[in-house]
């Protein structure tokens, strides 16, 4: 379905009353045009291929200085209706919902929008030329009105989507670097936050032509949508984003909570783009950050391995901010954080999750929670331990990316809470060399590279482990070289031992 504007009344022969459009031929024709694109006749396709068909004609035919007649006037003159036109062209050629646009729908899209987009192009090459021509701002008070509908179009078809086309794709390309050019702008960063401190930017009208289409009723009419405020708001950083946030926090939020998960982790995206470029004074204001870490810590639950990669590294960047205002005073103990909370939780998941995917994306980011909590980790070393041991028995196929997620988080810890190890040496001490020989045995497609890389670091847990209990790793494997036959095993064992007899373990 179509995102159509409402009626405008036919124009009236002869000149405008006060409040219409411009009196002029061309502008009267403007209105004509914009009668056809949005009136209720407008509905039928040929009337709108050949208000096309006609504002075509009208740009060849026009001279590059009278699109801007009016330009100073407060109704914005010839400009204004073109404006007008502009964003009715956008709307015809947005995408229709997604279940009424699959096959031949988005064909027709692409099809729209590659003839939409040559209209702006030869409307932008009008700009080019006057810009010599004129004298004054005329033309920036023309683009002003013109600058937003084309570039929404232009960022709704540029990238790949279903309702793009190779052919409509680099139309939109094509319109979005003229619009750059005539624009004075040196990226699209530039031209929404402003080329330098004294200009204001494009953001702001960009939010407000979206804002409609982004409340909870509308913002699944046009797909394009959701797509067009991600990849617009991630292309502003500080420190121009927090005077909008306002505007980007709820339609972010909007879109994390809904049920598709393609539309969580876009709005997990959107999210932590916010607390990365917002101050944490703006997000601590008005408990915006316990919003944003409730919304985050439910999905959570989603046992969904992309959408939780992008909640963990979201939740490791705000838990600064909500720790800001935390300080430890010393006598009682230190109060549990967000982090001891999450980390329970992901902790709770990984030790029955069988799921290989969702495995490996917990071990990725655990060692993330251990650096961030230190030594308040040992409140969680029973489960850690479990964690760990469960996970160095099972083979993780050719990468192993999770073995050696957990070894290094395993190294982290002993490094962290290194006095409540030695009470854990044999069984930490058994699980290392049942992975050593595993993975000195093993026959599988695992590349060689990766099998060094585990040997190397269960060795270098062996080592740290030996320091934390004194020496007494090299005491019970000091029997290993004489009755063991693999030489990976032999190797990884007397580099513990020369090192434990020689200089101190760099690693500790």
């Amino acid at each position: 379905m179509e995102r159509d504007g409402s009626p405008e009344s036919p124009p009236r022969e002869g000149p405008s009353m006060p409040g219409e459009c411009p009196s002029s031929d061309l502008g009267q024709t403007l209105s004509q045009i914009l009668h056809h694109l949005t009136g209720q006749e407008s509905r039928r396709g040929k009337t709108r291929n050949a208000a096309l068909q006609d504002l075509s004609a009208l740009l060849e035919a026009t001279e590059c200085d009278q699109l801007f007649e009016g330009s100073d006037t407060s109704l914005g003159g010839v400009p204004g209706v073109l404006g007008k036109v502009t964003t009715a062209l956008e709307k015809y050629a947005a995408p229709p919902k997604e279940e009424q646009g699959r096959g031949d729908g988005y064909s027709a899209v692409a099809e729209k929008a590659a003839a939409v987009g040559l209209l702006f192009i030869k409307l932008l090459r009008k700009v080019e030329a006057a810009k010599k021509s004129l004298v004054g701002l005329a033309w920036k008070r023309g683009l002003r009105h013109w600058a937003g509908p084309i570039y929404m179009f232009a960022i709704t078809h540029s990238v790949q989507q279903p309702w793009t086309r190779p052919r409509s794709q680099d139309v939109a390309r094509e319109v979005l670097t003229l619009l750059l050019h005539v624009a004075e702008c040196g990226s699209v960063a530039g031209f929404l936050h402003g080329e330098n401190e004294d200009e204001k930017g494009r953001f702001a009208e960009i939010m407000g032509l979206l804002q409609p289409d982004l409340n909870k009723e509308s913002w699944k009419n046009n797909p394009a949508t959701k797509h067009v405020f991600s990849w617009t708001l991630q292309q502003v950083t500080r420190p121009w984003l927090n005077q909008h946030l306002e505007r980007i926090l709820p339609p972010s939020l909007l879109i994390s909570d809904d049920y598709q998960t393609e539309n969580k982790v876009l709005g997990v995206h959107c999210l932590h783009h916010i607390v990365l470029n917002v101050p944490a004074a703006d997000l601590l204001q008005y408990n915006r950050a316990q919003v944003l870490y409730h919304a985050l810590f439910n999905h959570l639950y989603t046992p969904e391995h992309y959408l939780i990669q992008a909640v963990l590294l979201c939740l490791l960047d705000l838990f600064p901010v909500l720790e800001k205002g935390l300080h430890w005073k010393g006598g009682a103990a230190r109060p549990t954080t967000h982090c001891d909370e999450v980390l329970q939780l992901i902790l709770t998941h990984m030790e029955p999750e069988h799921r290989i995917l969702l495995r490996r994306t917990y071990a990725r980011n655990l060692p993330a929670f251990v650096k961030r909590l230190g030594i308040l980790t040992v409140r969680h070393l029973k489960r850690l331990e479990r964690v760990i041991l469960g996970y160095l028995e099972v083979y993780d196929g050719p990468e192993e990316e999770a073995r050696l997620k957990i070894l290094e988080t395993l190294k982290l810890l002993m490094q962290y809470t290194w006095p409540r190890i030695s009470c854990r040496l044999v069984v930490l001490l058994k699980a290392l060399l049942k992975l050593i020989c595993d993975v000195a045995r093993d026959s599988s497609l695992t590349p060689e590279p990766v099998k060094s890389a585990l040997l190397e670091e269960a060795t270098d847990c062996l080592l740290l482990l030996d320091c934390c209990s004194q020496g007494q790793v090299k005491g019970l494997l000091v029997k290993i070289p004489q009755s063991c036959e693999d030489s990976k095993v032999v190797e990884c064992v007397r580099k513990v031992q020369q090192v434990s007899e020689g200089a101190p373990y760099s690693g500790t």
